[in-house]
């Protein structure tokens, strides 16, 4: 189908009914998650944003425009650079049928770089530094579930098993290629806090973390500044990754407990995947930060 026929036309870009296209686009055709789409960080801030940015009709856009705005991510990380260029080409080139304006540009090369991660000391020392049980609280079970940043804080109270320390983030990810919601567990550290922060919870809120991420961010930083280690959500992911496999959990597991979806034909077709093997694969394991 031609997106470009049922837009209407004029000298300004009509941003709301256009975006409101571009998304049911999105979410119907391609088939993409809310995140990917979502107009904070996904495709729609993206298009917003530089449609923002010209005073032209998209269909009037040029070659010459897109670089002239993409030129402005250059200086940026590679990965700020390939999120603008991934969807001003599903803007461009998927919904307005236009690939000639996008397909001379090319995603940056992905370099291969050597993982360091921090030691449980390292872990132990920045944990100590936060200013709260509910950062600590987040902290510990972003290092033992492997949990994404945005999966942590959409999760509600149902989809936690506190007394089995079990977790099944129902909200995130609904769709994608090599993401996807998956069962994980916590350790006994996790628990502890966890139980604590919610008996001393006051919100009245399903989300079992109601705050945006940068509360997260605000904390974490604090506790950077006084440490001088930089931890973020994805290093403890990084963290739990590195531990079991150290601990001798095969990657096809540490990839289900993070939420990917199996690449290999023995990940694929002949792993048992049941909660309760993953359960006791986790526990065996005996992953532990060291607070508790």
């Amino acid at each position: 189908m031609d997106n470009s026929s049922e837009l209407p036309t004029g000298d300004r870009v009509p941003t709301t009914e256009l975006l409101s296209k571009f998304k049911d686009f999105c979410k119907i055709d391609l088939n993409l998650s809310d995140r990917t789409i979502d107009d904070s960080c996904g495709h729609l801030f993206q298009i917003r944003r530089f449609l923002e940015s010209i005073d032209k009709y998209p269909m009037q856009v040029t070659e010459d425009d897109i670089r002239t705005y993409l030129a402005q991510f250059k200086t940026m990380s590679s990965s700020t650079y390939a999120n603008v260029l991934k969807s001003l080409k599903v803007f461009f080139r998927d919904f307005l049928k236009m690939p000639n304006v996008v397909e001379s540009f090319k995603f940056p090369k992905k370099t291969y770089s050597i993982k360091t991660v921090p030691t449980k000391d390292d872990l132990l020392r920045f944990f100590k530094d936060l200013d709260s049980l509910t950062s600590q609280t987040v902290f510990l079970l972003y290092a033992t579930s492997g949990m994404r940043k945005n999966e942590l804080l959409t999760l509600t109270i149902e989809d936690i098993d506190l007394e089995n320390r079990i977790i099944i983030p129902k909200n995130a990810h609904q769709t994608g290629t090599t993401k996807k919601s998956g069962l994980t567990f916590f350790n006994v550290e996790a628990q502890s806090y966890l139980r604590r922060y919610l008996l001393n919870r006051q919100i009245d809120d399903n989300r079992v973390f109601p705050f945006t991420e940068v509360v997260i961010r605000r904390s974490f930083s604090n506790a950077n500044k006084k440490t001088g280690l930089h931890i973020t959500p994805q290093v403890l992911r990084e963290w739990f990754c590195c531990q079991l496999g150290e601990l001798g959990v095969p990657d096809r597991y540490v990839d289900a407990f993070c939420g990917r979806t199996p690449q290999s034909v023995l990940a694929k077709h002949y792993t048992d995947y049941l909660p309760e093997k993953l359960k006791r694969i986790y526990d065996n394991a005996n992953l532990a930060v060291g607070v508790v």
